[in-house]
């Protein structure tokens, strides 16, 4: 799960696997596999970095604690 902030400032945690589609206008709009939307205050770019460390994170955790 990655942790995003909403439009309004709350904090939340996202399963990444639910999305679908992460598109940039004005807000950054999720768009979930069920057609459900979430605008956060990331950016695309900041979404996609954060699904790519947690996927990193899963698939290679002793990685992580020879980096700590």
């Amino acid at each position: 799960m990655i942790k995003l902030k909403t439009i309004t400032g709350r904090d939340f945690y996202l399963n990444n696997n639910l999305i679908y589609r992460v598109d940039e206008k004005i807000d950054t709009i999720i768009t979930l596999v069920d057609g459900k939307t979430i605008r956060v205050r990331e950016s695309a770019e900041e979404v996609r970095q954060k699904i790519i460390e947690f996927q990193q994170e899963i698939m290679y955790p002793m990685k992580r604690k020879e980096l700590e």
